[in-house]
């Protein structure tokens, strides 16, 4: 057996009173998820999730470190990956898409993220996290 672990985030921003989270939609997939990536070699799971949604998005972050989700699930046979999600405000809000992983990438209120997500382990993160922003 295989195991893979990637960090990543819930990205928030407020605007206009609302709350909205990043979501990428992913080129070979066409999954809509969060921005994450592979821990590199000696990176800590903080350090993974920021420079990864640094890469896929553009955008800096804030980190909470007491929010703290995992998700894990088989890709492929034979392996077996787990994703650690973390709490994170956005810096700035310009988005700038990494083409070779992402096709597109949006805002959208905290409210409809999950009409929106593709996968229900997402969707029960996105209800944890309305819970932490609030």
């Amino acid at each position: 057996m295989i195991y893979e672990k990637s960090c990543g985030a819930i990205v928030y921003r407020k605007s206009h009173g609302n709350t909205e989270i990043l979501l990428i939609k992913h080129i070979n997939s066409g999954h809509w998820s969060f921005p994450k990536g592979h821990m590199e070699k000696d990176e800590t799971e903080l350090e993974t999730a920021a420079r990864e949604i640094k890469e896929e998005t553009g955008v800096d972050v804030i980190l909470d470190p007491t929010f703290r989700e995992t998700v894990q699930y088989s890709p492929k046979k034979d392996t077996m990956k787990v994703v650690v999600y973390f709490l994170a405000k956005a810096k700035n809000f310009e988005l700038s898409p990494q083409e070779e992983e992402i096709s597109q990438i949006r805002w959208v209120d905290i409210g409809h993220a999950t009409s929106i997500l593709t996968y229900e382990n997402d969707k029960t993160i996105v209800n944890k996290a309305k819970h932490a922003i609030y």
